[in-house]
């Protein structure tokens, strides 16, 4: 009704005269709202915004420090999938120029840079002879045509030159048209189903001659290496059997290269990850501690013997997560890491476990390298109010190489760093809010819950829902719960045979902290995560009626039958203390499906149809759950993709829902 018109009725009854005054008044008032109240984003020139922000994979710096490599994904002409390039910068004049293997402007699938000792020439790998079978070239460093190495089908990755910069060495699946990895799409089955095992192998092929040699025995995965100083030997961190099941229980190993003959140097109790040859060829640095991922890498830096022995913790009580360590010549340690909320790089001297920290900040650091001569380093850096960037320069005192991002402006406001109390220890998230903040107006909340959970929400460029929802008039909350990495060890073993309930009730406790700390509506709070924060969606709207609206995607509903349909069972072990056959229990007083009946919280569900990791049947039997029950669902599944969806279409779709199921179920007047 029009407040002007309203004021013109001839009202006879005085009560309804009252009541007619007081609708102009509310009429009026909301009238000035929309007059004064900004417009949030739309959400497609939101998500067009986001795609345009340019995205970089490692860097690789020259060994004498001046000249940087990048990796940067780029779209194909026609926007369906995502290609990358490599470029080098002269860090003196800043001058860019882009090595590829193609003869025409077309873009490939270029990566994984990689300078030979001598800075001479560079190393990657492309597919530009034939689309998607990657080959291993090599380049001037200084300018010039590529030239082809290898002819070979199958999948290649990691390419590390030797010492003597004579041979390449890189790992090497023979044959297979599987990309490595639990994330992408796995084939379908069908007829006789048998575990297919397809090896990962180290293999080097010599400089001059394009010979090939597959170095490491067929009996292991190899998901990691290094090269011996003498150039005789690998140090590998590998697993017999299947690579994408195998890696919770990988080992150290020594591989010889003139024999190829492998000897277990080290059984770790936990993970492992980026095994690294000492300058004096006497030890190897590895990361140590309970990991979700393979690639997700977080724990402390042990040192094994080379000869082989037990690990030695260097740092013992460290409160982060070392994610990616470099040797120095001196035989100093470099390390990144994970330290509440922030990154930072640190050193560790071996002889004393002397830790310094070098630089940290409340900034993503990723793709890390350091230069072999003087304190040279590059890296991706962003943060919640800059893109990501390639930088370089002098540990701490580096500056931006590239601009590709120049142009791009956050949707969201300054991020807030919380801390709060629970379970006896200090648990810190981030608080994002909206890029405008009414005065007087309380606000939605969607809590975001990271995967892994070996994992953590760091300070970097928000991606995916956790860039949209803020552009939509939402506070986004981002708790880092035990089992996070960025506390140090204890910290991260903290959720072990515990799924749900230390860790759901540190995210709780920091539901309150920023419902403290901002003008958010403690009647008006979502929850959403994919992976095992899908798994947390879902344990939450069976356990509190707290959430108004749930988005679990890719959440795991029942631990007792996802033992048995996931493809990567071994890392349960490790978080649940025995297979499930063994002490079906503890996997069940952890399962939602246990406690659904307690549910009323409207829940998406999304999921991918060809999940390796969190299988649809999850998906199913939660959704299947809620509607027997009578609360609101629904379920939406994704063609032809794996535990990572990543066709543009799809995951456009899936913010789209996003927005729209928070909107509908919490955006009544704040």
């Amino acid at each position: 009704m029009d407040p002007a018109a309203a004021a013109v009725l001839v009202v006879n009854s005085a009560e309804m005269r009252r009541r007619i005054e007081r609708g102009i008044v509310v009429l009026a008032a909301g009238a000035l709202l929309l007059a004064v109240a900004p417009a949030r984003n739309s959400l497609e020139s939101v998500l067009d915004a986001l795609e345009g922000v340019r995205s970089f994979k490692g860097t690789a710096l020259s060994p004498d420090g001046a000249r940087a490599a990048w990796v940067e994904r780029v779209r194909s002409r026609e926007g369906a999938e995502t290609l990358s390039v490599v470029d080098v910068a002269d860090l003196a004049t800043g001058t860019t120029r882009r090595i590829s293997a193609g003869a025409d402007a077309r873009a490939h699938r270029e990566h994984s840079p990689a300078w030979s000792p001598d800075g001479r020439q560079i190393a990657f790998l492309s597919d530009a002879a034939k689309d998607r079978q990657l080959q291993l070239y090599v380049a001037p460093g200084s300018g010039g045509p590529a030239r082809r190495l290898t002819g070979v089908a199958g999948q290649l990755g990691h390419p590390r030159w030797s010492p003597d910069g004579r041979t390449i060495a890189f790992l090497f699946v023979e044959s297979s048209s599987q990309e490595p990895g639990a994330l992408v799409a796995y084939r379908p089955d069908s007829g006789v189903v048998e575990e297919k095992i397809e090896e990962q192998r180290i293999a080097t092929v010599d400089v001059a001659s394009g010979k090939l040699r597959l170095v490491s025995p067929p009996y292991l995965y190899v998901y990691d290496y290094d090269w011996s100083p003498d150039g005789k030997s690998f140090a590998a961190e590998a697993a017999e059997g299947s690579g994408t099941n195998n890696y919770w229980i990988a080992q150290l190993y020594s591989i010889r290269i003139a024999g190829g003959e492998a000897r277990s140097l080290w059984k770790p109790p936990l993970q492992i990850a980026c095994p690294r040859f000492s300058p004096d060829g006497r030890s190897i640095a590895v990361i140590h501690g309970i990991m979700s991922d393979e690639g997700s890498t977080g724990g402390d830096v042990y040192l094994v013997p080379a000869e082989g022995g037990e690990g030695k913790n260097l740092t013992p009580g460290f409160q982060g997560s070392a994610t990616a360590l470099f040797w120095r010549p001196s035989g100093e340690i470099v390390f990144t890491s994970h330290l509440d909320g922030e990154d930072g790089v640190q050193s560790v001297d071996p002889a004393t476990s002397k830790i310094a920290t070098l630089w940290k900040d409340a900034v993503s650091v990723a793709g890390f390298s350091i230069a072999r001569k003087g304190g040279a380093a590059a890296a991706i850096v962003s943060s919640f109010r800059k893109p990501p960037e390639v930088w370089a320069g002098s540990i701490g005192a580096w500056k931006p190489v590239t601009k590709e991002n120049a142009g791009q402006t956050p949707f969201w406001g300054t991020a807030n760093s919380l801390h709060w109390e629970s379970g006896g220890a200090t648990v810190q998230g981030w608080l994002l809010p909206p890029r405008t903040v009414e005065p007087g107006r309380r606000y939605p909340m969607v809590v975001s819950v990271h995967g892994g959970p070996s994992s953590v929400n760091g300070p970097g460029w928000p991606a995916r829902w956790n860039a949209v929802i803020p552009s939509q008039d939402y506070f986004l909350f981002l708790p880092n719960p035990r089992g996070s990495y960025g506390h140090g060890e204890a910290f991260t073993r903290g959720n072990v045979k515990e799924f749900g309930y230390g860790d759901f009730d540190d995210i709780l406790k920091g539901v309150d902290e920023a419902v403290r700390a901002g003008p958010i509506d403690p009647d008006r709070i979502g929850i959403a995560g994919w992976s095992y924060g899908g798994y947390m969606a879902m344990w939450a709207v069976t356990r509190t009626h707290r959430f108004k609206a749930a988005v679990a995607g890719a959440g795991i509903a029942n631990w007792q039958s996802y033992y048995g349909q996931n493809r990567i069972d071994r890392w349960m072990i490790p978080f649940f203390g025995a297979s499930v056959y063994e002490d079906p229990e503890v996997y069940a007083r952890s399962s939602p499906i246990t406690f659904i009946k307690k549910a009323k919280t409207p829940t998406l569900v999304l999921h991918g149809d060809r999940d390796s990791e969190v299988p649809t049947p999850q998906g199913y039997e939660f959704w299947h759950a809620l509607k027997t029950l009578g609360v609101p669902t629904e379920l939406v599944i994704y063609e032809n993709e794996g535990h990572a969806v990543s066709k543009r279409e799809h995951v456009r779709d899936i913010e789209r829902r996003i927005v729209g199921w928070f909107d509908k179920y919490l955006k009544q007047a704040g």
